[in-house]
């Protein structure tokens, strides 16, 4: 996660525990997280070695993931959890925008809040 970003992850972290989730980070992002009093299981870069992200993502411990970048070499680095992210089709946001969109809905869904009605009702009626 770029360093622009980690403030306005805090909310959404707990947040997400608040849904029930455990937090898995690298460590730059976990340390910040556990500053700000949120419990988060650090993992590995893929360049740090294994057991990594990307190992998780295979095995299915990865639900949802953020994945923010701020250097062209970043983006390259990830290149590998983007794509293993596809494959097992976990959702994958790379904005800060995305990431409160995406538990904003989660919180929605859990809550049973979501409301259904058919397209029609949307339509704009003249008259």
């Amino acid at each position: 996660m770029r360093d622009t970003d980690k403030d306005a992850i805090v909310p959404v972290a707990r947040e997400l525990l608040s849904l029930g989730f455990d937090l898995i980070a690298t460590r730059g992002t976990a340390g910040f997280l556990a500053e700000h009093g949120i419990e988060v299981r650090i993992v590995n870069k893929v360049a740090e070695g294994r057991p990594h992200i990307v190992d998780l993502l295979k095995d299915g411990e990865i639900d949802l993931m953020f994945n923010t970048t701020s250097s062209g070499q970043s983006i390259a680095d990830s290149y590998e959890i983007r794509r293993s992210a596809l494959i097992m089709g976990t959702p994958y946001y790379t904005t800060m925008a995305g990431a409160r969109a995406a538990v904003k809905a989660l919180g929605t869904g859990k809550r049973g809040t979501l409301e259904v009605a058919p397209l029609q009702s949307y339509a704009m009626r003249s008259g």
